[in-house]
């Protein structure tokens, strides 16, 4: 589903990507682990059309560089960003609909809104609070129900749990396994590694610019710099 092959993003003369290959597979979830500043939210970014890159990213057979975010989107690219970066004045419903807006038929996005308030019940209790007004819990569960509106086949995850507390932790991972039981596609990145490997089916370890390890789950779990850098063994 996502081919990137020999990717570089730099900012001015500082070279925060450098010759990165990643491949993912339909139905998928592969996570993406490293410490801070080593360049996964750059990944994402570049994937996203936020920012420019030099190298290949191929998305359903088709090279992305000339893709705008939106036209992304309308192809089933979708990120959660870090920061939720919801619309704080809007309330609940009109967020969601906000996520909806490549769905043009009304009857279709007013169902994908009832589907997504049922799947994050603490949505529907809040619907017609506005967004900016919800816990740091609640937000994210709001952004990615968001992205969800627009029904994507793949779908980006940047730290979706920072700053949350570990009971909230615990139930936005549960909600991922929901998503990815649904078949969608995830690329999560994540610095609470020791949950993120075990959710996900492969994984890639990135430091200083440069992907410096893959592996399925269980590689990277029993694999002793891992266990050393990211799991506290």
């Amino acid at each position: 589903m996502l081919k990137i092959k020999n990717l570089n993003v730099s900012y001015g003369s500082i070279k925060a990507i450098r010759n990165i290959d990643i491949n993912i597979n339909s139905g998928e979830t592969v996570c993406l682990i490293g410490s801070n500043g080593a360049g996964k939210s750059s990944l994402l970014n570049a994937i996203s059309a936020l920012i420019s890159y030099e190298g290949t990213i191929v998305f359903k057979d088709k090279e992305i560089k000339q893709y705008t975010t939106t036209q992304l989107v309308e192809s089933g690219l979708v990120m959660v960003p870090e920061g939720r970066r919801i619309f704080s004045r809007l309330n609940v419903v009109e967020n969601l609909e906000m996520g909806g807006f490549v769905l043009k038929d009304k009857r279709k996005r007013m169902t994908m809104i009832k589907k997504y308030l049922s799947m994050f019940p603490i949505l529907s209790e809040r619907k017609n609070q506005l967004a900016g007004n919800l816990s740091g819990g609640e937000q994210q569960m709001l952004a990615m129900a968001r992205a969800l509106m627009s029904s994507p086949s793949l779908l980006l995850l940047d730290e979706p749990t920072m700053g949350l507390s570990p009971v909230m932790v615990l139930k936005l991972f549960e909600i991922i396994k929901k998503i990815r039981e649904e078949g969608t596609t995830i690329l999560l990145v994540e610095q609470n590694a020791k949950i993120a490997i075990k959710l996900c089916d492969r994984g890639y370890v990135m430091n200083n610019g440069e992907i410096t390890m893959s592996g399925s789950s269980p590689e990277l779990e029993n694999n002793e710099q891992i266990k050393e850098a990211y799991l506290g063994v």
